[in-house]
């Protein structure tokens, strides 16, 4: 199985309800993009404040094996979340790995 961790650091531009709506769309990640089998997403609310760097929006995504998650990528429906970050996003960090 693979594991997908993303980490989103919005810029200045977004706002609560935007951020919001992009939560809302990668939750529906699940469902509607095979593969996937298990997906949590939410709004970071650590208290350790010093290690946040500004990242406030985390995604884990699982699948089966290497070839899902390949196939993840490219998809259509998540070539259109990676395209509604294009006005709103500053860094992101991406960590796959196995399990």
């Amino acid at each position: 199985m693979y594991e997908h961790i993303v980490m989103f650091k919005f810029n200045k531009n977004i706002s609560p309800e935007k951020e919001q709506d992009l939560l809302r769309q990668l939750k529906k990640l699940k469902g509607n993009i095979p593969g996937i089998i298990e997906l949590t997403a939410g709004v970071n609310v650590t208290e350790e404040v010093e290690n946040q760097h500004g990242y406030t929006l985390g995604l884990r995504v699982t699948f089966k094996d290497k070839r899902d998650l390949d196939n993840y990528l490219p998809h259509p429906i998540h070539q259109e979340f990676v395209s509604s970050l294009n006005s709103v996003i500053d860094q992101v960090i991406v960590s796959d790995y196995q399990i």
